[in-house]
């Protein structure tokens, strides 16, 4: 059966550290500095890969004690990151449920924050099944990533379209099987969803 599989960040929710950050950090450069060194996307993608919070926080303070502060607030204030559900995703994502098409997502987000973002976001519930990269200690596009969604689910790859916004990810879905869409907007992805389904 034809089956939709979503990424969450950059498709479903509209997370940036700049949301935060900007509150926190007036200075475009200081902000700038914080967010590449202090707080880079590499140290948050090793929460997304399995690392807990308090141990991220503790090496991040160990290297900048005096951002402390700052760095907590990373974990603390996490949600101020999310500007909001992508609305216009989350209908299109109701309509496929309406219509009886199966549901699925493989997400980058550590196991912490996906348990939060769930009774935030109940969009975010509402999946016939979901891979989290924190609880598997893998990243997308690691190809045994794709492999637990179809093994545990007992999905077949070939009727599965992965929407995600990053196209190294797609091209990893690609890799296992699956057809894949660079989401760029809502209305390429109906595009894609009328073309595959």
């Amino acid at each position: 059966m034809k089956t939709v599989v979503f990424d969450v960040g950059g498709v479903l929710l509209d997370w940036d550290p700049e949301y935060l950050y900007r509150k926190l950090i007036p200075d475009d450069g200081e902000r700038a500095h914080f967010l590449r060194d202090v707080c880079p996307r590499e140290w948050n993608a090793r929460a997304d890969a399995g690392l807990s919070w308090p141990d991220a926080v503790a090496e991040r303070i160990s290297l900048y004690p005096d951002k402390a502060e700052l760095i907590r607030a990373y974990d603390t204030r996490w949600p101020e990151m999310v500007s909001g559900q992508l609305h216009d995703v989350v209908a299109i994502k109701d309509e496929l449920r309406d219509k009886g098409i199966p549901l699925y997502a493989i997400t980058n987000f550590s196991s912490q924050k996906w348990r939060l973002s769930q009774t935030l976001w109940p969009t975010l519930a509402d999946f016939d099944g979901v891979v989290v990269s924190g609880d598997e200690k893998l990243l997308k596009p690691d190809p045994r990533i794709y492999q637990v969604l179809f093994d545990r689910y007992g999905l077949a790859p070939a009727d599965c379209l992965f929407i995600d916004d990053v196209p190294a990810n797609i091209d990893g879905a690609k890799h296992a099987g699956m057809a894949g869409h660079v989401f760029t907007s809502a209305s390429s992805l109906r595009q894609a969803l009328q073309d595959f389904l």
